[in-house]
């Protein structure tokens, strides 16, 4: 089946995959808020995060919240601090919490983003510091969670108010103030007070540390996040919740498994999510210990497909295999799993523990966790149907622009977002052919999550480590993640002669690939010059290239053609 065709069908189920889609086409012209919200200049750079404290309380009927943030911090020498919230939202004020006392802030907007004045501060011996802001408004209303993401304000079934966040892309600031950046983290987590009628339940990330009972039938109830955490995965989740869990003798002990569905889903959930410790056993095995284990593990029904919130995943593919009912890689075998499960748990590795500084890298998130669909696979089914899944997703691949986007420029990645899933992961794949070494493999995915263990990267970063590890040429690299060329092996068998040679790609290109005759299974290693092999004098020889390798095959029939 065709890309496009294949794409259609799974946006009537629910869009491709979760990935939101985020600021303006790439094609158009940037504009400064894109620079300031991709961009990483004296207003961020200039101060670390450390925690966040937040406020919320959202209010259904009239879709508005209204909240507090407060943000502690190491100034590096910062001015003017950027602090990001998005339009209709509004800052009510900010105060230098000093001590005991509080002393107001003068503050600037600029569109979507905030320029604190930070004088004041100045006076503290203690780099340390710590702001509250105080906000209200309107937020964005999520058109097409989590593609189009936004707060989420819709109903159960039974008519009950079932309230949450998307934010991936868009950004956090969609609904608090926060520095909406990848490349800084908070790092001792976050606090998420979540006020809500006490006729429902609120789940945020990490694990639940107080309820209180306020006044007006409201109840507060009080999440901790004990790791760094990404922005866009600190989530709220609102509704008629019921909890059920168990837990799980993992690499680095007991880890705490807690499920939160909507109270009439709790028997079909109870079956669906058996697949957890399944998930988490194959995961711990190829990537090393899940990587919060403070934190735990929850799986939250959500009023949308899914994302991959830290210790908090949100779950909404309807309790059915695949990726709502449909197999993306169109096997037969991504009809054995819940995609959702399996995906958005892969991101507690690709994208919450190692995260890049720039949404241009995204591809070392959503290329190793569609990957982490085809090694749970081989866990429970074997090499055969993984390599069967794998080569079926090249089926939603377009090459029409390059993996890495445009760094410090909050652009829209949808024109690549199948590329950055499937192309990506199947650049593993192919990596993992030219290897051969299961072992060796495994091990490098391995040590990649104890090296950079809640660590912010980029995509270099991790392109010259699997380098170095694995013995290969980042040509590789530079080939599938920065062009939009699928490599093409040029051939022509003369007599009892192969002549071969990579074209369609870039310079200095030199990737090994396994071929086969009619008889034999070679090895061979072009370059973009042709090179000559002898294959021996066969009938109708047919040259065949392993098909775990993603390229193109083309055969040369005439000197005319070759030259």
């Amino acid at each position: 089946m065709k890309s496009s065709i294949l794409k259609t069908l799974l946006i009537i189920s629910g869009g491709l995959i979760s990935l939101s889609s985020i600021g303006q086409s790439a094609t158009e012209k940037n504009t400064s808020q894109d620079s300031l919200r991709g961009g990483n200049g004296p207003g961020r750079s200039t101060w670390d995060l450390i925690q966040y404290e937040i406020n919320v309380k959202p209010d259904y009927n009239s879709k508005s919240i209204e909240g507090s943030v407060a943000i502690s911090y190491l100034d590096k020498g910062v001015q003017y601090m950027q602090l990001d919230l998005q339009e209709p939202l509004m800052i009510d004020s900010i105060n230098w919490l000093s001590k005991n006392d509080a002393w107001p802030l003068t503050f600037k907007k600029e569109g979507n983003v905030y320029w604190v004045n930070t004088e004041k501060t100045k006076n503290a011996v203690n780099p340390f510091k710590k702001i509250i802001i105080y906000y209200h408004g309107y937020p964005r209303v999520a058109v097409n969670a989590p593609w189009d993401g936004g707060w989420v304000f819709t109903k159960d079934r039974e008519g009950n108010p079932w309230m949450s966040v998307a934010c991936q892309g868009i950004g956090a600031s969609i609904w608090f103030p926060c520095k909406d950046s990848q490349a800084d983290e908070p790092d001792s987590g976050a606090l998420l007070n979540i006020i809500v009628p006490d006729t429902l339940i609120a789940i945020g990330n990490g694990k639940l540390i107080n309820i209180k009972n306020l006044e007006g039938k409201l109840k507060q109830y009080c999440w901790q996040v004990k790791n760094p955490i990404n922005n866009y995965d600190i989530i709220p989740y609102i509704g008629k919740y019921i909890h059920f869990s168990e837990t799980y003798k993992g690499e680095k002990g007991l880890l705490d498994l807690d499920y939160w569905v909507l109270n009439y889903n709790k028997e079909k959930a109870i079956e669906q999510f058996k697949e957890v410790p399944k998930m988490l056993k194959s995961f711990e095995y190829w990537f090393g210990p899940y990587p919060f284990y403070d934190d735990g593990y929850k799986l939250v029904e959500a009023p949308y497909l899914g994302m991959e919130h830290q210790s908090a995943v949100a779950y909404g593919n309807n309790y059915k295999m695949g990726y709502d009912g449909l197999d993306i890689s169109m096997s037969g075998v991504g009809m054995r799993w819940d995609f959702i499960i399996i995906h958005e748990s892969g991101h507690e590795w690709f994208g919450n523990s190692i995260t890049t500084a720039d949404i241009a890298d995204l591809w070392v998130h959503e290329g190793f966790t569609s990957y982490s669909e085809v090694l749970y696979t081989e866990s429970y089914w074997g090499k055969e149907d993984a390599n069967k899944y794998a080569i079926g997703t090249r089926q939603t691949i377009d090459n029409l622009s390059p993996i890495i986007g445009s760094y410090e420029i909050q652009d829209d990645p949808s024109s690549r977002t199948g590329d950055m899933y499937c192309k990506a992961a199947n650049m593993i794949h192919t990596i993992r052919q030219i290897v051969n070494d299961d072992e060796k493999f495994r091990n490098m995915l391995r040590k990649m999550n104890r090296q950079f263990y809640h660590s912010i990267v980029t995509s270099t970063t991790i392109e010259d480590f699997i380098c170095k590890e694995l013995g290969i040429s980042n040509t590789i690299f530079n080939q599938y993640l920065r062009t939009t060329n699928l490599p093409i092996l040029e051939y022509e068998i003369n007599g009892q002669y192969l002549n071969y040679r990579w074209t369609n790609t870039i310079t200095g290109f030199n990737m090994p690939i396994d071929i086969s005759t009619n008889s034999k299974q070679l090895r061979i290693s072009p370059s973009d010059k042709w090179k000559r092999i002898k294959i021996g004098k066969e009938t109708n020889n047919i040259i065949k290239a392993n098909p775990n390798y993603y390229i193109q095959l083309n055969r040369i029939t005439t000197i005319e053609e070759k030259n």
